[in-house]
């Protein structure tokens, strides 16, 4: 039993190391990609840079799957037959799908909300047109008093630590940029969540206003992970 405990903390502190890694090629690769885009006239041997982190990057992505896929049956193998640990696994695997450290699958809705096809020079206001970071905001603010679980934009997992903040014509959220059409994904009762195109709601303003918005139930949708850290330096548990 000693030698499963130790081996579950030597994996789950290689997850840890993992992870942080994987964080810091993304930073790294996302702020590379920048400099590509800045400088269109072809530096090759910062593309080939660019790609040489990605490839560094899915390497150790899928070293870090098959160190967690170990350190799980290392876990189910030391909680067999102790009811104990058997319960406060339990209680690791619902918190981790709280925080939205775990992939979860269930029935929903997809909301789509796309930049309007509208001409530009017919509106008063053309930016009216742009779905914008308060848009998304309010989308996604609309879904958690619905009574959505899970909540995801473009395959990024929304999480407590989440920022969503406008970048031109582009969205950063988590810390990567996506841009239109915004795929919303949310887990939850559909009858409920499709509540979000009443008369009134901020779905049928931003069709007023020529936004492209799409909204569908699903009884099976699946919403990813989140694939950062999330660190809390000053939240600490009360004595």
């Amino acid at each position: 039993m000693k030698n499963q405990k130790m081996v579950s903390i030597v994996l789950g502190m290689l997850c840890f190391a993992l992870t942080l890694g994987i964080c810091i090629q993304i930073k790294t690769v996302t702020g590379s990609n920048s400099i590509v885009g800045e400088n269109k006239g072809g530096n090759d041997e910062l593309r080939a840079e660019v790609l040489r982190y990605k490839e560094k990057y899915d390497q150790e992505y899928k070293e870090l799957e098959k160190a967690e896929k170990e350190l799980e049956k290392e876990r189910q193998h030391s909680t067999q037959n102790n009811s104990d640990l058997e319960q406060k696994e339990d209680a690791i695997k619902k918190g981790n799908k709280m925080i939205g450290m775990t992939e979860v699958t269930g029935p929903g809705v997809i909301v789509t909300l796309s930049d309007g096809k509208k001409d530009p020079s017919t509106v008063l206001d053309a930016s009216n047109l742009i779905v914008h970071d308060a848009d998304v905001l309010s989308v996604i603010n609309e879904l958690k008093n619905a009574g959505a679980e899970a909540i995801s934009i473009n395959d990024q997992r929304i999480v407590p630590t989440t920022s969503i903040s406008c970048g031109g014509n582009i969205i950063d959220i988590n810390g990567e940029k996506v841009g239109a059409p915004f795929e919303i994904k949310a887990i939850g009762l559909p009858e409920q969540l499709s509540a979000l195109t009443r008369q009134g709601g901020y779905l049928e303003l931003l069709k007023e206003a020529s936004v492209g918005v799409e909204l569908k139930k699903s009884n099976h949708i699946t919403i990813p992970k989140y694939t950062g850290v999330i660190n809390y330096k000053y939240a600490q548990n009360s004595k």
